[in-house]
């Protein structure tokens, strides 16, 4: 269940992104509320392309808390940045790539490929499907995660 703020947030990001001629989805903590999936939501993750992560920022220019830049870890690169809507931080993450065994990276993450629709009041919010998140946070090495959404997935079966 998401609280009152995360899920006022979430509409106004819907009716500003709605705006938009371009891929995104809710993902991270909030993605998987969104599709059942216990857990705590601190903030808000969206995921979208390269020119979608910017243009996302130029639609909430007054609400940038940190620029989208490109950014990178030794396990994952994107251009990220964040919002701050209703007082929510909400990270964005474009043309997300993860590191492969051989050391290079992946094909950006189109996410049209993962998307799935869920309810949310009378909106469709999309999200990344959760056999996907599964993988991605495996990619991440997040082994709780993992093992949490494996356990789902087997129930929901």
């Amino acid at each position: 269940m998401l609280a009152r703020y995360h899920a006022q947030a979430l509409r106004e990001l819907y009716a500003r992104l709605e705006q938009l001629d371009m891929p995104w989805v809710v993902t991270g903590s909030c993605g998987l509320v969104l599709q059942g999936v216990p857990v705590t939501v601190r903030d808000i993750d969206l995921q979208t392309d390269q020119d979608g992560a910017y243009a996302i920022a130029r639609l909430f220019a007054a609400e940038v808390v940190r620029p989208i830049r490109h950014s990178h870890t030794d396990r994952i690169q994107s251009h990220f940045g964040a919002l701050s809507v209703g007082g929510i931080e909400v990270e964005i993450m474009g043309a997300v790539q993860y590191r492969q065994t051989d050391g290079a990276w992946s094909r950006p993450v189109d996410v049209r490929q993962h998307r799935r629709y869920v309810p949310f009041g009378e909106l469709e919010l999309p999200v990344l499907d959760l056999g996907y998140e599964r993988q991605a946070y495996a990619n991440l090495g997040r082994s709780g995660k993992v093992a949490l959404l494996e356990r789902w997935l087997a129930h929901a079966s």
